[in-house]
């Protein structure tokens, strides 16, 4: 083992520890005390049923977890990387083309790997607490579009990356930051009004008093709103949410039908204003900002590390290529996406909080917010007393108590 396998295993092992001490202590704080602020929308077997939730998913994920550590660290150990690439390298095709297929099969493997955990989750546990309501056909469907189009989007991007860092020489890392970030632009156009038709049914809000009161709110908060949809997430889950999308023409706010039919309009509107105090604050915006500076920095350290030889040796490769670098390198970057990982769930936590800040001081009743955010925490069993440690690690939103606090004061 050389320097870069031994930062490589640790960081894979310490993140794994980290995230199974996490879950470990948030098992832990789960109270059978109803807390006194949800008495009012919670009996006591709803929240009976939330806390083993809780504990389902978290075993269950520790059973996933393990898994993925074994496989990962047995295919490595074993030459696994090396194997594949000797087996890609017997088709004889052009580097491009040979990266293409070598990143291709070890996606299309780790998906194969992940689709009996997926289906259990899905027809098991989320059937067992009554939030699936996804067929079979529906599960294959979204299987084989999100295979075409990871095949089709991801290949063009991946190829010209590869292309660049092939063939352009020292400037490569700055073409590729280039290519991902109008990747990124292109996406939030065509996301909301190609990609995501292809899963589900966008219909328009009706007119009626929902609409006048969310056309009234964007009026008065100064936000130009065209397009509100609902769309059909009642299809595969009973959960409920709303989110916004999309640049220019195309931005739109998007309901489940399923939030719809269990709030109130004065909660939905309170909910919207929530969505809207992001665009207001200007947090996708920086947060754009931060993505497209992360993402130069890294392609910037790529170009750096696609020659060290000794990185190619931690994985037991035969041959140096650009296409393995990439995914090598991706596992050598991991104790920074892990720090930052953390950096930017504090920040996501302080943009949800000024989210929440904004609804509460645009909307005519305040207790609108926290009826709506208590209403969420209900119908999708969230962890109402969920440990600060797991919420540091993993929450990019506020526990929702914490939440109801900082509107109260």
């Amino acid at each position: 083992m050389n320097i870069y396998s031994i930062i490589i295993l640790a960081t894979i092992i310490i993140g794994y520890f980290l995230d199974f001490f996490g879950d470990y202590l948030n098992l832990k704080a789960l109270k059978p005390e109803l807390p006194e602020e949800f008495k009012d929308v919670y009996d006591a077997d709803k929240y009976q049923k939330s806390q083993e939730y809780t504990r389902v998913t978290t075993r269950f994920g520790f059973i996933t977890d393990l898994f993925n550590l074994i496989i990962l660290l047995g295919f490595w150990f074993l030459g696994g990387f090396n194997y594949l690439d000797k087996f890609v390298r017997g088709f004889e095709l052009n580097s491009i083309l040979t990266g293409l297929v070598y990143i291709g099969l070890l996606l299309f493997l780790k998906m194969i790997l992940g689709i009996p955990f997926s289906i259990y989750s899905t027809f098991v546990i989320e059937e067992r607490f009554g939030f699936n309501k996804t067929t079979a056909k529906i599960f294959i469907m979204d299987l084989i579009k999100a295979l075409i189009l990871g095949a089709v989007l991801g290949g063009i991007v991946l190829g010209a990356i590869l292309l660049f860092f092939e063939y352009t020489g020292d400037w490569a890392w700055l073409y590729a930051w280039v290519i991902s970030v109008a990747f990124i632009f292109i996406m939030q156009i065509i996301f909301p009004t190609v990609i995501m038709p292809l899963f589900n049914k966008f219909t328009p809000l009706e007119e009626g008093e929902l609409r006048d009161k969310i056309m009234a709110f964007a009026g008065k908060a100064e936000f130009p709103l065209d397009n509100i949809y609902i769309m059909d997430g009642s299809k595969r889950s009973s959960k409920s949410n709303a989110f916004f999308t999309g640049l220019g023409k195309t931005k739109r706010i998007a309901l489940f039908d399923t939030l719809v039919n269990n709030h109130s309009p004065d909660e939905l509107v309170a909910i919207l204003a929530h969505e809207i105090g992001h665009y207001k604050k200007k947090h996708v915006l920086v947060g754009t900002v931060i993505g497209i500076i992360h993402s130069g920095i890294m392609f910037y350290l790529l170009s750096i590390f696609l020659s060290h030889k000794g990185l190619f040796d931690a994985f037991y490769m035969d041959q140096i290529s650009v296409y393995t670098g990439l995914i090598f390198f991706g596992l050598l970057y991991s104790p920074v996406e892990l720090i930052l990982s953390i950096f930017s769930g504090m920040f996501s936590r302080h943009n949800e909080y000024q989210a929440d800040t904004f609804a509460a001081e645009h909307v005519d009743d305040k207790g609108a917010v926290i009826n709506a955010l208590k209403n969420l925490a209900k119908d999708n069993l969230s962890n109402l007393t969920p440990h600060p440690f797991y919420v540091f690690l993993n929450y990019s939103h506020p526990p929702v108590l914490d939440r109801i606090k900082k509107i109260k004061q």
